[in-house]
């Protein structure tokens, strides 16, 4: 039950793998899926020791439960790859695991950077996520930004990791583009329609929230970029989802 088994998906995570599994090396196992990455992410995670899985990649959700199930150990630590855990988060992990206190997981919140710079504002000050639990008590949902469902209690860890999320703008333009595409055949799929609503104000207005309403402004010039590219996400994915309805299948 004091075993933890981490676990990092991976496509095309070159820069981030080395320095994303060393950051977990305290794991008595550590899993990397891989949907079949095009650049030298395996060979790198090879200098370690690590177990690799190959799997096609069908939804984040399917993808992470998959690796569970072929974790050795109870415990489960998720790190994205642009993640990184702090030595004080990592005494955290160990502390839960050895007295989890009828926990069967831990929100964590995260310090983010956006093309290198920290954002402490623009919503990022509330974001948390569960990265250690139970696997018997948990289990991913979700096609995008999928979440954990859990049958028991959640704690709360004191301290930050770090989020290197997008490296640069065009990384983050492509992974909007892969999100956007993604929650699109999820919507047409659910049937839903759109209309200029959807393009016309929605976008602006999940601006005018990271920006104005969560203060992105005291970000300054980068926390101005922010906000313009969570409205970018917005318009992407309704644009994506019309092209759908409209008949073009390739989004």
């Amino acid at each position: 039950m004091t075993k933890i088994t981490a676990i990092i998906p991976t496509l095309n995570e070159e820069i981030h793998i080395e320095d994303a599994i060393r950051s977990v090396s305290f794991a008595d196992e550590i899993i990397v899926i891989d949907s079949f990455s095009t650049d030298k992410t395996l060979e790198l995670a090879k200098n370690h020791t690590v177990k690799i899985i190959k799997r096609k990649f069908d939804d984040f959700s399917s993808q992470k439960n998959f690796a569970i199930s072929q974790a050795t150990h109870d415990w489960i630590y998720i790190l994205d790859a642009d993640e990184r855990v702090t030595p004080a988060v990592e005494q955290e992990i160990i502390a839960a695991v050895k007295n989890p206190q009828d926990f069967v997981g831990f929100y964590l919140r995260r310090t983010f950077y956006f093309c290198g710079k920290k954002i402490n504002y623009g919503g990022c000050q509330r974001d948390k996520v569960i990265r250690l639990f139970l696997k018997e008590f948990c289990k991913y949902s979700g096609v995008v930004h999928e979440t954990i469902t859990a049958n028991g209690k959640i704690g709360f860890f004191k301290n930050k990791i770090e989020h290197y999320s997008y490296k640069n703008y065009d990384h983050y333009i492509s992974k909007m583009n892969h999100y956007g595409a993604l929650r699109a055949k999820q919507f047409y799929q659910e049937g839903k329609k759109v209309n200029l609503f959807h393009i016309l104000v929605k976008p602006p207005a999940r601006f005018v929230i990271h920006y104005f309403i969560r203060r992105g402004f005291l970000d300054g010039f980068p926390g101005y970029i922010f906000a313009k590219t969570q409205s970018y996400s917005v318009y992407t994915k309704y644009l994506k989802l019309w092209l759908l309805n409209k008949g073009i299948k390739k989004v």
